[in-house]
């Protein structure tokens, strides 16, 4: 199909113009002054009075994810569907092999369990241990088109690493030529206070955040840049959501140290008072790491707008409330994880852009552009110029919506933004230069995402 898109304005992470843009096999073939491409057997969509964006890239997300009470509530298909809506068209998952199991198999299988998928995905490839093959298999995995890696410093009981572990990872990665993303917080700590609290019959989700402060997040943070360091590896933080996490984060950048970090919507935009209430209240807000205080929020938006953070992701990993009840009587078996996949921009348009707290540009730069620099993808991702895949959303700025678990496209029951009011939505999104939504509409019966290799 080829289509033209006439009269929108363009925003891209360092530009804003007005200009006409040609679609076709795919592709963006042209990007020209507003009448200068001609008409002749294209589709025309007359963006008047609409931006448009490069598509979405969310760098974090679980789909189909298996977990002790069952499977995250999307899979491939229903996740992807849902970030279309929202204006996201690619998405990052991840590796998570069996213990024992080859790092290149796990990663065959997971490409097998997203044929479903209707955006465009890669992976981050999670090392659960060290083993003497390890370094060779890292290094496959970089040939095969996936360079980034996901260690966990909790959860030791099933995925996490050992610190020696983790140095041994970090090197690895570093000689192949990838990038190593993180989970920080200190697992050892978090498991004792855990245990604790259930022993004394504190067993509500006000206990989730109790025992998992923020201290234990700067520190695993801390400790986990001098790993990077130490191997001269690129190191992206995942989920930052702590103040006190981020003077380790800016430190590190302003000595050049290659230090990323990501944060996501919940964690500028909720706190920990939404773990006071009835179980039903507050269960939904069970995550990892928990949702902190408002100054948290505070610094989080200023280390937006300063740059300390450069990527916005959703961690995407939505439960029914039957799966939450899992953990009634003991907050450590709550079923952990939201969903926002759907979200992101809008809630980063509203409460960032509209009030005036990042620009157009670095809107663009934060949901786009950067993880496309970041993880390998650029300029075939997060840009509009030709020679970019034709990947974009044509914005309406002023379509209002009220978000809701009854009208939102997740599989998820409840939704932890319900009652947010936004402005700013996709009128059009396109993946792969075929129409996926159509002013809140699905049209993308004939969409197959790819599986996109990667180099760093």
């Amino acid at each position: 199909m080829c289509i033209l898109i006439k009269n929108g304005t363009l925003i891209t992470a360092r530009r804003t113009f007005a200009a006409d843009i040609l679609l076709e096999n795919g592709k963006i073939v042209a990007v020209e002054n507003p009448g200068n491409i001609p008409q002749k057997m294209a589709k025309v969509l007359d963006a008047s009075g609409m931006l448009i964006f490069p598509g979405g890239i969310d760098p974090h997300v679980h789909m189909h994810l298996p977990t002790p009470a069952g499977y995250s509530g999307d899979d491939f298909l229903s996740g992807s569907r849902a970030a279309l809506f929202g204006g996201t068209t690619t998405l990052i998952d991840f590796v998570t092999p069996r213990k024992g199991q080859n790092l290149r198999e796990a990663l065959q299988q997971r490409k097998a369990e997203a044929s479903n998928c209707l955006t465009d995905f890669s992976f981050h490839i999670s090392p659960v241990e060290w083993r003497a093959s390890m370094p060779s298999e890292i290094k496959v995995c970089v040939e095969e088109g996936a360079p980034s890696f996901k260690v966990y410093m909790a959860y030791k009981e099933s995925i996490g690493l050992e610190d020696e572990d983790l140095k041994k990872v970090f090197h690895a990665v570093a000689e192949a030529g990838g990038i190593v993303t993180a989970h920080c917080e200190a697992g050892d700590e978090i498991e004792q206070l855990c245990n604790d609290f259930i022993k004394n019959g504190q067993t509500t989700p006000e206990y989730h955040p109790l025992s998992r402060p923020d201290r234990l997040e700067a520190e695993a943070v801390e400790k986990a840049i001098g790993f990077a360091a130490e191997a001269g590896c690129p190191f992206y933080i995942v989920h930052v959501s702590a103040e006190v996490s981020l003077r380790h984060i800016r430190k590190a950048q302003q000595r050049g140290q290659k230090v990323y970090a990501e944060s996501c919507p919940h964690y500028l935009l909720l706190d920990d008072s939404r773990y006071q209430g009835t179980f039903e209240q507050t269960a939904p807000f069970v995550l990892s790491p928990p949702l902190r205080k408002k100054a948290d929020n505070r610094a989080l938006w200023k280390a937006l707008i300063d740059g300390t953070i450069q990527s916005m992701g959703t961690d995407h990993c939505p439960f029914s409330f039957e799966q939450k009840k899992a953990g009634l009587h003991d907050f450590r078996k709550i079923a952990n994880g939201a969903g926002s996949v759907e979200h992101r921009l809008t809630l980063l348009y509203t409460y960032g852009v509209l009030q005036n707290k990042i620009s157009l540009n670095r809107f663009v730069e934060l949901t786009s552009t950067l993880p496309a620099k970041i993880f390998g993808l650029y300029p075939q991702k997060g840009e509009l110029a030709p020679g970019s895949d034709a990947d974009l959303v044509i914005w309406n700025p002023q379509k209002e919506q009220v978000i809701s678990a009854q009208t939102h496209h997740m599989h998820c029951d409840t939704d932890i933004y319900e009652g947010f009011l936004t402005k700013g939505a996709a009128e059009y999104v396109i993946a792969g230069g075929k129409i996926a939504v159509e002013r809140n509409r699905w049209k993308g019966s004939n969409l197959k995402g790819r599986f996109l290799r990667r180099k760093i």
